[in-house]
């Protein structure tokens, strides 16, 4: 007979608690917070709704420990990579630095879980809620901060709001591209592999953080005026 592991616990499978986040992941992936229910969560998990309440307390509860699983894993990650750079005897470069950055999600492409978070990922970043705020900052706030610290020593001439500004676009290109809406494929007409969006998309992003912006006010940053036809 299989012992009781604390009050109340039920018994079963030790990994019954990831068998209901991997499903949740899916269902919020694809789905949105509000479009899953905890019934259909626990429909794809093969409990009762009753287990999902066990566990997890709430709906929220459960959002949150499914988003928390890989964003913690994800920043700390990217320390570890950077971490790892630091170490080398050659001066960091911009593209080592975006693609140690980017590695860990463009990694999750391989499994449909790991897409299923990416979509979850995506959406929760259009949230701006204080959960939404909070889970973000949490997860990702430290790795963001050295990250960031790094690029401006790479590119002297971006001010700190001018680097956070590239950050934030740079986050928004990569979870575009790889957010499994197809889109790239329907476009292209091909299958994008990982490698070479890997190499696009650090291209791409060096490009844009090495970018001298134009002044403000001056001709080329003005909107040229349409001509007549």
């Amino acid at each position: 007979m299989r012992r009781r592991t604390g009050p109340g616990r039920p018994e079963g499978p030790s990994d019954l608690r990831e068998r209901i986040l991997d499903a949740a992941e899916r269902k919020f992936g694809n789905l949105g917070f509000d479009g899953a229910s905890l019934r259909d969560i626990a429909g794809e998990a093969g409990v009762t709704q009753a287990l999902v309440n066990y566990y997890f307390q709430s709906k929220q509860g459960l959002f949150e420990e499914t988003y928390r699983r890989r964003a913690e894993m994800i920043g700390q990650d990217r320390l570890a990579r950077l971490a790892a750079l630091k170490l080398q005897p050659t001066p960091l470069t911009l593209p080592e630095l975006i693609e140690a950055f980017i590695a860990s999600i463009l990694s999750l492409r391989g499994s449909p879980g790991g897409r299923a978070f990416i979509r979850l990922q995506a959406r929760l970043n259009l949230e701006t809620g204080r959960a939404a705020l909070r889970m973000r900052r949490e997860s990702y706030d430290s790795s963001t901060h050295a990250y960031v610290q790094e690029f401006r020593r790479c590119v002297p001439h971006l001010t700190e709001a001018a680097a956070y500004i590239r950050f934030v676009l740079m986050v928004g290109a990569y979870l575009y591209a790889v957010s499994d809406t197809n889109r790239l494929d329907e476009l292209s007409k091909t299958a994008a592999n990982t490698a070479d969006l890997m190499a696009e998309t650090v291209a791409f992003m060096a490009g844009g953080f090495e970018a001298v912006a134009a002044p403000v006010g001056s001709a080329s940053a003005r909107p040229r005026a349409k001509r007549r036809a």
